[in-house]
């Protein structure tokens, strides 16, 4: 079994929440961002010739991130807009046309260097005036991916605010929508499936054009007509231990989250939500994967 050292002594926990002008950077389109209230309010938009996005000051190494998000309303096919983490600059993990308007995706990320990159996502795929939008997860680890479940929401996500967390931990990460689980990736080391728990990362946002494949596989294009897209981010936080960089340890003093796992009544409600909002779980597409599945898909919910 793996020793994960836990350092007592660097107690540098963040709790930083609402404060957009002080936590974080502009990294492009910096005239489609507004900060407002005070910096507790930041909107992204898009438009034909560019997105927008921003990035934490700080790397981190495990943590609870959550935001208050409100999603592009009406028609928002097209765009997408995703919340969150991984260990590559903010621009590593888009392909060079990112600043065209060839490509448009609204991204929250938490992001670290490499080229072999770990990534935990949340990413919303917009749709139809009316027709829901499409939940986006997924988990990439050294580099692979291929790991993704699709929801749907039990609520209008463009009517008013709704809280979108992750929880990164040396055992498990959990994605929850409104404080519900609605997906868990264990540590299995044991069966030798990587797990994000030794690269720090950043946390990203950026909203740009991604009509090539976001609504119904990229048959519905954006409708720039209707732009700008603009989404809204409110009450940010994360519970998240900084990285010291070069230490080569892990600057954390103990918190509940460093341990948490689903109980059994969290447990239930996972299920509950699989049962009747999942619309894709990369775990049973045999098609997919003929030669056999994911080996984590015998443990991860």
């Amino acid at each position: 079994m793996k020793l994960i050292v836990f350092l007592v002594v660097l107690p540098w926990v963040a709790v930083f929440a609402r404060n957009f002008s002080q936590d974080f950077d502009l990294t492009w389109g910096s005239d489609r961002v507004r900060i407002l209230n005070n910096g507790e309010l930041l909107t992204l938009s898009l438009d034909k010739d560019s997105g927008s996005a921003f990035q934490s000051k700080n790397e981190y190494l495990f943590g609870k991130i959550s935001v208050q998000l409100k999603l592009v309303p009406g028609y928002s096919a097209g765009t997408v807009t995703s919340y969150y983490v991984s260990t590559t600059d903010a621009f590593y993990a888009f392909p060079a046309k990112i600043l065209t308007h060839d490509m448009g995706l609204f991204w929250l990320q938490l992001a670290s260097q490499g080229s072999t990159w770990d990534e935990i996502d949340f990413e919303f795929l917009g749709n139809l005036s009316g027709d829901p939008y499409t939940v986006h997860t997924n988990v990439i680890t050294e580099g692979k991916g291929d790991r993704e479940q699709q929801f749907r929401l039990w609520f209008d996500p463009t009517a008013d605010f709704h809280t979108y967390s992750i929880l990164w931990n040396p055992h498990v990460i959990i994605f929850y929508v409104d404080g519900t689980p609605i997906r868990e990736f264990k540590n299995l080391d044991s069966t030798k499936v990587p797990f994000p728990e030794s690269r720090a990362m950043r946390i990203h946002s950026s909203i740009w054009n991604a009509d090539d494949w976001a609504t119904k596989g990229g048959l519905i294009k954006t409708d720039w007509s209707k732009a700008p897209f603009t989404a809204s981010f409110r009450n940010i936080s994360a519970q998240a231990c900084i990285w010291a960089s070069g230490s080569g340890a892990y600057p954390c003093s103990s918190n509940s989250w460093l341990a948490k796992q689903l109980d059994a009544p969290s447990l239930e409600r996972l299920m509950w939500v699989q049962k009747h909002y999942m619309i894709y779980n990369y775990c049973i597409d045999l098609k997919r994967f003929p030669q056999g599945l994911p080996l984590e898909c015998a443990a991860t919910a």
